[in-house]
């Protein structure tokens, strides 16, 4: 059996191709050339392995020939296909070429990622929905025959394994009769040396029988038959040796052959694994497709609403305009009616003086009174017409008055930096704006200082220049920004995050759902907040506006030398982001994955320092520099040994950990590559290791460092100052207890909202709970569960399966809800080889079964689906830092059944413990991780489930009205920053004075 996998993954424009060869197995993809989509990928190393061919005797199976389809064929591969088309003659007809496409929704040019320009700054890009859906129709199509591509490679393997099994019981036999033919040729050994004994014998008597006659001579007659018979037995043993010596040999073959098959096993292993990898990239693609379907829905909702108030809009300067022209007129007719007027007073003066100058001119005054009488009726009508006009004109004036009132007004409050409400993506838009301008020296620091204040506040002014120089040039529209020469000051802090993840771009865990939402409710507080991160090249893209490079190159020092990185700027969820790309020969954030490199400890301290190099060469000078976990606990140190001296001293730095079981240490010399004094930091005091006096910790450093550090729970922050939870740093965490202090983060309420949630086939909230049950039929359809009674409780688990986790109990739980009459759901993957492999096998063993279903994979879409179907959801962790899991069930009305430790005893409250206020209870809890307690928990949620349906719908209406949001917690940290400002200030001034 032989076997070739090769793989090419190429940048924008290239085609991506990945070939897999075997016997049993041919599988292509190649992406569709459009001029619509540019494809991103992270880059996958090549691979080539082959096989040694199959024993003779092993079944051979000839595959049919694959049907070719031209319209999924690149033009740059015609030809190699019809080389090969030979060596496809074979190939199976259930195995198809699908073309697999990913794109990207916000860019239709050549470029990866477009750089926009201030003038097309509002413009709106379309997609056309059929090619998604047709996009997400050929994922599905391609999951599917990779599906049965690896059913194929799996039954080829356990052929494989049987035969194995075969040949080791041959081996065994064959070891056994070589046992056996090693202790006869042991026997004949000795057996020879018997005979030569006994010729050596017979020699001795024939010499001394020589003399003695023919009596001697019949003697010896007999010793020759016999010696005879001994030489002919040695010769035939001599001949059985040979045999075995040939056995023997053969033997060894066969023994080469199995080692051959065992590597050929080994290969086929590889294989599969390779299969698996790319069946999870395609579900990710067609995740990935889903979710810009969603995108794209939302934009063309968001471009309505905007068409309909641009249309209101147009409907007032219509009314306005006609209102305008209606004055006019009336001033027109105004002015008409006051010549005629005045010509009738002119004609009455003429009258007068011909009546005086002359008798004659009686008659003619007669008659000109009859005229004058005429006139005088004429003017009444007249007078009474220009009284309605002159009222009209009044209330037209008056009208008028008001709506200039009005502009006034609005005028004013913008002269007075009014806020204006536009969404955030608009005002982050504009700060990224000012800063590039400022790092490409088209502004002054004072000028970029002053535009960034505007733009925080929200200023009416900003936003009125911008509209009005939206179709100018760049020099134009810098000198109309120019001209906004007075602002006040604002009252918020200037907060930077600098940390390695963010939702949804570069998201690994829960620090990147942290970042994200902390920094949004900071914002809608007011603040100015900003984030640095590193430029991965396996980013999820398409969620990053208006992404573009600096025209500059920042340059940071590492071992020795000066490296410079490209500085990218653009919007996240309305958030402005900085991306730094390293220009360093070792690629540190091009590796196709955000952690698990060897040198993870150099790619994060060169990132740390190239952070805080952009801020000083920004000249910013920020109020809070927060960073996260130990990839930027260097942030810190180098800040207060390096960065304050040059003039970056104006921030506090306030450092979290999510989770103190990771800390990065290592020696003194991979530490120092960053710049870091070693001599100066490698004392018990400062950065040294308190396990490992040869090593540094940056995680010690950044709690020694920092003005504030926190970390993700009450309880936690209690947890890790005792030595059995504080990884070796509960001694300098009480060292500086003064300023450690745990926060308890919260959820994003806008995206986990079971009333807006998109995902879900039917929306409800607390007031209306009929949705959630319509939920839980449409899952169990979806997976194929039973749906005979509707009363059967639902139990989730959505977690990774590390031992944190609580694995054991997790597994446990299947068994014991399929025994206490409820259905079990889990979702997630395990990075631990021999933990996913026996899950695995319980979810070969329940893959058909009407009430266990386990989907060991990550899927968005499904989790939002698992939390809305559930009635209960576990959380068994050994322990847990914070835990987001329990609080998103609670949004969704899933009780938790968690493990009282951490983050979970700081969220979840028994429903029978006395000692808690009756209005927090919310959930069931066990105290020690085992089979025992959590059946305790596990068993009265069950019995409250089934004995009190009215019960437990009112625990599920409060568990879902309980405020999980980042208000409250983001008021925390926003406290912490004022009051570690307000001491910085207050020192400042004490050292002034």
């Amino acid at each position: 059996m032989a076997g070739k996998l090769s793989t090419c993954f190429l940048s924008h424009q290239w085609s991506c191709c990945t070939v897999l060869d075997c016997k049993h197995l041919n599988v292509r993809f190649y992406s569709l050339p459009s001029p619509r989509f540019a494809t991103v990928s992270c880059k996958i190393r090549q691979r080539n392995s082959s096989l040694p061919p199959r024993r003779p005797q092993a079944k051979k199976i000839i595959p049919a020939q694959i049907p070719q389809n031209d319209n999924l064929m690149t033009p740059g591969n015609e030809n190699s296909d019809s080389e090969n088309e030979d060596d496809f003659s074979h190939q199976s007809t259930s195995d198809e070429v699908v073309a697999i496409q990913r794109f990207d929704d916000k860019n239709s040019s050549s470029k990866l990622i477009p750089s926009i320009g201030a003038d097309k700054v509002g413009e709106v890009t379309t997609v056309n929905l059929q090619d998604v859906i047709g996009m997400i129709r050929n994922a599905e199509k391609n999951i599917h025959i990779l599906n049965q591509a690896r059913i194929n490679a799996i039954e080829d393997l356990e052929t494989i394994l049987s035969e194995k099994e075969v040949l080791q019981r041959e081996i065994n036999n064959l070891e056994m009769r070589l046992a056996e033919t090693d202790a006869r040729i042991r026997v004949a050994a000795q057996d020879k040396i018997h005979v030569e004994l006994l010729q050596d014998h017979l020699e001795k008597l024939q010499s001394e029988m020589s003399n003695n006659g023919a009596h001697d001579a019949v003697v010896l007659r007999s010793p020759d038959r016999q010696t005879r018979a001994l030489s002919e037995e040695l010769n035939s043993l001599r001949n059985e040796n040979m045999s075995l010596q040939n056995d023997l040999n053969t033997l060894k073959e066969q023994l080469r052959d199995v080692k051959r098959t065992d590597e050929r096993v080994e290969m086929l292993e590889n294989e599969r694994t390779v299969l698996e990898l790319s069946i999870k990239e395609l579900e990710y693609k067609l995740t990935v497709s889903q979710q810009d379907g969603v995108q794209l829905s939302t934009l063309r909702s968001e471009c309505e609403t905007l068409w309909n108030k641009v249309e209101h809009l147009q409907g007032l300067l219509d009314k306005s305009t006609s209102q305008a022209d209606q004055a006019i007129l009336v001033l027109q007719q105004n002015q008409e009616l006051r010549k005629k007027v005045e010509r009738l007073e002119e004609s009455l003066e003429d009258a007068n003086i011909y009546k005086l100058s002359s008798e004659k001119l009686q008659q003619y005054n007669d008659l000109m009174q009859q005229k004058i009488k005429l006139l005088d009726e004429r003017l009444e009508r007249s007078d009474a017409e220009i009284h309605s006009y002159v009222q009209l004109y009044q209330d037209s004036v008056k009208e008028f008055q008001e709506t200039l009132d009005n502009l006034k007004e609005e005028s004013k409050k913008k002269a007075s930096g009014k806020q204006v409400d536009m969404p955030w993506e608009f005002w982050s838009r504009l700060l990224l704006m000012f800063d590039a301008w400022f790092l490409e020296k088209k502004i002054h620091g004072d000028e970029a200082k002053l535009l960034r204040e505007m733009t925080w506040k929200k200023d009416g002014r900003i936003h009125d220049v911008y509209i009005e120089c939206k179709e100018k040039n760049e020099r134009e529209i810098i000198a109309a920004f120019r001209r906004l020469t007075s602002s006040s000051s604002g009252s918020g802090l200037h907060v930077v995050h600098i940390a390695a993840e963010m939702a949804p771009v570069a998201k690994v865990g829960g620090l990147g759902d942290v970042l994200s939402a902390l920094s949004k409710a900071l914002q809608k507080k007011g603040h100015l907040v900003e984030i640095i991160l590193p430029k991965y090249d396996c980013m999820q893209y398409e969620s990053i506006q208006n992404l573009r490079v600096l025209d500059l190159a920042v340059e940071s020092y590492f071992d020795g030398h000066l490296f410079k990185n490209k500085i990218w700027i653009g919007t996240v969820e309305g958030l402005p982001v900085y991306f730094i790309e390293p220009l360093h020969p070792a690629k540190f954030f091009w590796r196709g994955k955000t952690y698990g490199e060897p040198d993870d400890l150099k790619r994060f301290s060169f990132f740390s320092r190239a952070a805080l190099e952009l801020l000083h060469q920004s000249g910013k000078k920020p109020d809070i520099i927060h960073c996260h976990d130990w990839q930027t606990a260097f942030v810190a140190p180098l800040y207060w040994d390096l960065y304050a001296p040059k003039g970056l001293n104006s921030a506090r730095i306030c450092f979290t950990c999510h989770n103190f079981e990771y800390q990065g240490t290592a020696s003194a010399s991979e530490i120092a590559s960053c710049g870091l004094d070693i001599h100066h930091l490698n004392r018990p005091d400062r950065m040294q290791d308190n396990s490992s006096h040869d090593r540094l910790n940056p995680v010690k450093g950044a709690i020694v460092f920092s003005n504030i550090v926190t970390t993700v729970s009450p309880t936690y922050a209690q947890e890790v100052r005792t030595s059995q939870g504080g990884q070796g740093l509960h001694a300098t965490l009480n060292a500086h207890s003064q300023k450690f202090v745990g926060i308890l983060n919260g959820i994003d309420t806008d995206s986990w909202n079971p009333a807006t949630d998109t995902y879900l086939s039917f929306q409800y909230n607390s007031s209306d709970l009929e949705g959630k049950s319509e939920n839980k039929n449409a899952l169990r359809r979806h997976l194929g569960l039973s749906l005979s009674d509707s009363r059967r409780p639902l139990v989730g688990c959505i977690t990774r399966l590390v031992p944190q986790k609580g694995v054991h109990l997790i597994r446990h739980a299947i068994y014991r809800a399929l025994e206490l009459g409820g259905q079990f759901v889990l979702l997630g993957s395990s990075p631990v080889p021999n933990i996913h492999r026996e899950f695995e096998e319980i979810a070969k063993k329940f893959q058909t079964h009407e009430h266990i279903r386990l989907i060991l994979k990550y899927d968005e879409a499904l989790s939002h689906s698992i939390y809305a179907a559930s009635d209960m959801f576990i959380i068994p962790s050994i322990f847990e830092p914070c835990g987001l899991t329990q609080m998103i069930a609670m949004r969704y009305g899933a009780i938790p059944v968690a493990r009282k430790t951490g983050g979970l005893n700081d969220s979840v409250f028994d429903v029978d413990d006395d000692t808690i206020p009756i209005q927090l209870r919310n959930g069931f809890t066990f105290v020690t991780p085992d089979e025992h307690a959590f059946n305790g928990a596990f068993d009265r949620a069950f019995k409250y489930y089934k004995n009190d349906s009215e019960g437990w719908e009112e625990l599920m209406k409060k568990v879902m009205n309980i405020d999980f949001s980042w208000d409250t917690s983001a008021s925390q940290y926003e406290e912490l920053y004022l009051q570690s400002v307000s001491k910085a200030k207050a020192a400042r001034r004490a050292a002034a004075g």
